[in-house]
């Protein structure tokens, strides 16, 4: 039986703004209501038959791994994949929800954004509870992931979006965000290219050392806030610790902190240093890729899934994944990671249990390193990573020490999120001081907090 595989265009239907990798690193609440009622009803249409299960995804840069997959899965079982590409992102999430309305949803898909949008999706039934499955057989394949790679799909006890607890997404792969340099140009500063620096002291030293030698610094698509308020995320965490941040969304602590002000008076160091590369404050991740891969920047922040657009822009580039450096040593360094591309079961698929089987398969070693080697990314499947290349390695090196926002028992308001990312930006091109701009931030909260207190009457 042949596998079938077919690109949809989709360019007449209504986008939303977000990208998904804006979507899947920002956490937040807010709007939740908005999406229920569109997700009402129970799923019954679906698109399958016996002996074929259904899949739409999003995943071009992984069509062709995905269809020999399929094919592979055919010839060993006897089942039949039926994938459908829908692109891009935002086209297949609104492909998704459209498709949640008419109760036509396939086999298995993909929920592309906010802990808030996967549980809209939960409690209008239509995603399945794999926990039994996962489970299973003493756990064996939940033991399979690395534990945060599970950690963004999964809804503890109690949670803030009163979804009943358990596991609702299998990862393909997972991604962490860290902080990469330039070996070639380290070495023309006179630097070690083996060693980067491990304490913000250290950066900024190694830093007069490139400038010094002509070398632009740090680019990254600080033009996408989502990003800024990452980088910022990694210094809270650093320099004051989970609890008292976490503390600050509650509204016990005040961004007016001595320690907040801290956290953002690094980025006006960063300008102080003339740090930031021209235009990072505008720029597009896309284009912050470029640059790093065309040598015009020494450091880059960005994710592991840069490795692949790295590898098609410069197959050269000799670089690495390092840690932010470390401001504080009472507190860890903890960077943004997790899932990357993650599959829901439809829950009232007839051929759910098929494709629990087949999500089950996909993740299993073979085929996770097989999707790891032709599509570089980070498997989710941590017997998979002694066959990574180097680079890929250091990544997954590091993904113990990841934290995301929809792990949290609690997220900060996402216009006071949008403010504080603008409020750096103002910061890194001398608009406002860190103190003016936390001043800001936190009389935007007090006004937000008031207002859904007079809405609760």
């Amino acid at each position: 039986m042949k596998i079938s595989l077919r690109r949809r265009d989709l360019s007449w239907m209504p986008v939303p703004s977000r990208s998904w990798r804006s979507a899947l690193f920002c956490g937040g609440f807010a709007g939740a209501t908005l999406v229920l009622p569109l997700l009402s009803g129970c799923s019954k249409k679906v698109t399958s038959t016996k002996k074929e299960i259904v899949l739409w995804h999003w995943l071009t840069d992984r069509e062709d791994a995905l269809e020999t997959l399929a094919d592979q899965y055919e010839k060993q079982t006897g089942v039949k994949v039926r994938l459908e590409v829908y692109a891009p992102s935002d086209v297949y999430s609104s492909r998704i929800r459209a498709s949640a309305q008419t109760n036509t949803l396939p086999d298995i898909f993909g929920v592309l954004g906010e802990s808030w949008d996967l549980a809209s999706y939960i409690k209008s039934g239509h995603v399945a509870n794999l926990e039994p499955a996962m489970l299973a057989n003493d756990g064996a394949w939940r033991k399979m992931f690395f534990p945060k790679a599970l950690a963004n799909n999964t809804f503890a006890t109690h949670n803030q979006y009163d979804v009943p607890p358990g596991v609702y997404g299998v990862p393909i792969d997972v991604t962490n965000i860290q902080m990469l340099y330039n070996k070639a140009l380290f070495k023309q500063a006179g630097l070690d290219p083996e060693r980067p620096p491990q304490t913000w002291e250290e950066w900024i030293a190694d830093w007069h050392k490139l400038k010094a030698a002509g070398i632009p610094g740090l680019v990254s698509g600080w033009g996408e806030t989502w990003m800024i308020n990452c980088f910022a995320s990694n210094y809270a965490f650093n320099i004051m610790g989970e609890s008292k941040v976490l503390d600050t969304f509650r509204g016990k602590v005040r961004y007016t902190d001595p320690d907040w002000i801290r956290v953002f008076s690094l980025f006006d160091e960063i300008r102080r240093e003339d740090l930031l590369v021209s235009g990072a404050v505008t720029m597009i991740n896309k284009a912050a890729e470029q640059t790093f891969a065309n040598g015009k920047a020494a450091f880059a922040f960005n994710g592991s899934w840069c490795v692949h657009p790295y590898q098609e822009m410069n197959p050269d580039l000799s670089y690495a994944p390092m840690l932010p450096p470390r401001v504080s040593t009472k507190f860890p360094m903890r960077i943004w990671g997790g899932a990357g591309s993650s599959f829901m079961v439809n829950a009232q698929s007839p051929q759910k249990n098929e494709a629990i089987r087949f999500l089950q398969w996909l993740t299993e070693e073979p085929q996770q390193s097989f999707l790891s080697k032709e599509t570089f990314n980070l498997p989710s499947n941590r017997a998979s990573v002694g066959n990574l290349p180097p680079i890929l390695a250091a990544f997954a090196a590091h993904m113990d020490d990841t934290t995301h926002p929809s792990q949290w028992p609690v997220t900060e308001r996402p216009t006071v999120t949008e403010a504080i990312g603008k409020g750096i930006q103002s910061i890194l091109i001398g608009e406002k001081t860190p103190a003016q701009m936390a001043a800001d931030i936190e009389t935007l909260k007090f006004q937000q907090a008031g207002d859904a207190a007079s809405g609760s009457h």
